[in-house]
């Protein structure tokens, strides 16, 4: 069992809740690697009750298991950008990341990215931490994305990602006036070539599945809801653009009027998922930013 008040960034501290071998414990209950677990022995970074145990050792129930995280920091360089960190604990920190900002750098964009907003954020907290993505955004599509401070984190939150068992909502502006006020796209999802960039619609792809509700119909038009159960990359605007409703702004798949908007019209706004530790419920939104609120007033001038 997690006690809230006993967690650290860099301490995890567990109650056993019953009798057993310590490397049982960290393995089933805990989640760690026989790899991560063969490193805690070299380091000498798990204790019980206060001294160091080797992992073949027997636990008793009540007894309290300490293991250190002891991680070197990422080399991006710290930026304060101004980016809004909705909350902050000791396993994650949730972001809203703004458009036209990249989540990680790379080779064109090397600097002002999330990467380097939090590690500034990081860095002014004092606390030593390795900058995990749980989540990731592409650069025009704003809102919510998780920061793992730890592997432990990382792995927890992606298994959950992949069983399904994180809530991830959107919100879209696309072209034309849905008919229907709600549906499920079921359409895989393919790749046509290793270079390319753009994905289609194709029965070699893999499985995806969009749910979508319509917000508000606009002049040629809608505000729509869209619940993700699986992550494939583009998936929204594939999907989208498959039923004949681009988004707005999406030079790849939809409808483009910089007169209109200068991105694509995707909001990434609600987010709902277990604290990796503690498994406490916990839930985000993220409020539209401007430019998609100026294009929906926009629309509505033109009804």
């Amino acid at each position: 069992m997690f006690k809230k008040e006993l967690q650290k960034y860099n301490l995890m501290s567990y109650t056993a809740e019953e009798d057993g071998v310590l490397k049982e414990i960290l393995l089933d209950k805990l989640g760690f690697s026989v790899r991560s677990i063969s490193k805690m022995k070299r380091e000498r970074t798990v204790n019980v009750n206060g001294e160091y145990r080797k992992p073949t050792l027997d636990v008793k129930k009540g007894d309290l298991i300490e293991v250190e995280i002891n991680e070197d920091m990422a080399n991006f360089e710290p930026q304060n950008l101004e980016m809004g960190i909705l909350y902050d604990d000791f396993d994650i920190i949730m972001v809203d990341k703004p458009p036209y900002m990249v989540v990680h750098p790379t080779k064109s964009h090397f600097d002002g990215t999330v990467a380097n907003a939090v590690t500034d954020f990081i860095i002014k907290k004092g606390e030593k931490v390795k900058v995990r993505f749980v989540n990731r955004l592409d650069m025009n599509t704003s809102g919510l994305v998780i920061v793992a401070k730890n592997a432990y984190a990382h792995h927890v939150l992606s298994t959950d990602m992949s069983e399904n068992l994180v809530e991830k909502k959107y919100i879209a502006v696309v072209k034309g006036v849905m008919k229907e006020d709600e549906g499920t796209i079921d359409a895989p999802i393919y790749r046509p070539t290793d270079d390319s960039i753009k994905r289609v619609v194709d029965e070699r792809g893999q499985r995806s599945i969009t749910h979508y509700k319509v917000v508000e119909r606009l002049e040629d038009a809608t505000v729509v809801e869209l619940k993700l159960e699986t992550g494939r990359t583009h998936q929204i605007r594939v999907h989208l653009a498959h039923l004949g409703y681009g988004i707005i702004g999406d030079e790849l798949y939809g409808y483009v009027d910089e007169n209109l908007i200068k991105r694509q019209a995707l909001h990434a706004y609600s987010l709902k998922f277990k604290q990796p530790r503690t498994r406490e419920d916990l839930e985000f939104k993220a409020e539209i930013p401007e430019d998609m609120k100026e294009l929906i007033k926009k629309l509505k001038m033109e009804e």
